[in-house]
């Protein structure tokens, strides 16, 4: 009876042993369940499975982000026929005030922010259709006439191997926490915050233009694609940047796709133009 006892203290012991250290191996690796994390304070993010690395420190009036720009959730296939690039790992530092002033102005910028996973939001492409008659038509990411090689995400692979969001981060905001409508999904490099509504309620301000557009023996080439076309009298549908007029009041988004909520200036990530 004695060393039956004993096995069942020990079976016990060993019982309880392994639940412990079941829950360390969670709490190491509590950083991949996104519900969890503050992103208002310090944070990191690792996630074996993808190979995403990224960590912020909030010090001296900044938000300092290192990462290696891998996204921590699945993607498409990279290369694929619209993009003949493949995912790496970079290696990116970002230092973003937490206490940003609007400035009033409305400017262009080619990198706009960065996502809480540490993957870069950028608008538009660097894709250009060139008329012999002048024109210069850039190309939007999220549009049918062009394959951009987008994923499920509105995001694709540059030439150096940097991933990036074109558009809403789906795969992102899936691992989120959805318990209110509006969701962080990272800070615009001025130090505002970009969210994205689940329940799509902010509309922006941006309509198809009702200019017919100029220009003759337009041209399109990339190492993988290229085409001819001709754009002069065709109505405007969305595949370029100037196909597109902001109307002020025209939906509760300003010219930069942000608005005020409860004092708080706020960008939004939109499934409609401009997206960004």
């Amino acid at each position: 009876m004695k060393l039956h006892n004993l096995l069942i203290a020990i079976s016990i012991f060993i019982f309880i042993s392994c639940g412990s250290t079941s829950k360390t191996n969670q709490s190491e690796l509590a950083t991949t369940d996104l519900t969890q994390v503050d992103f208002l304070k310090d944070y990191t993010i690792e996630n074996a499975e993808y190979g995403a690395q990224t960590s912020v420190v909030v010090k001296d009036g900044f938000r300092i982000m290192e990462t290696n720009a891998v996204p921590n959730h699945k993607t498409g296939d990279f290369p694929n026929p619209g993009n003949p690039n493949t995912i790496s790992a970079q290696k990116r530092s970002y230092k973003i005030p937490i206490e940003p002033k609007l400035s009033g102005d409305s400017r262009w910028a080619r990198e706009v922010g960065v996502a809480l996973n540490g993957i870069k939001f950028e608008p538009e492409t660097a894709e250009r259709f060139t008329c012999e008659s002048g024109e210069v038509y850039r190309i939007e990411a999220v549009q049918e006439l062009v394959d951009m090689g987008l994923d499920n995400n509105n995001a694709h692979v540059q030439p150096t191997g940097a991933y990036h969001y074109h558009g809403v981060p789906i795969g992102l905001v899936g691992e989120l926490d959805p318990s209110e409508d509006l969701v962080l999904v990272g800070f615009a490099l001025d130090g505002f915050p970009i969210s994205y509504s689940i329940s799509g309620k902010y509309k922006p301000s941006f309509q198809l233009s009702q200019t017919l557009r100029t220009g003759d023996a337009c041209s399109y080439n990339n190492p993988h694609q290229s085409m001819d076309k001709i754009l002069k009298g065709t109505r405007p549908d969305g595949t370029f940047v100037s196909d597109w007029d902001y109307i002020k009041g025209h939906g509760q988004l300003d010219e930069c796709n942000g608005i005020e909520i409860d004092g708080q200036y706020t960008y939004i990530v939109t499934i409609e133009y401009p997206f960004l």
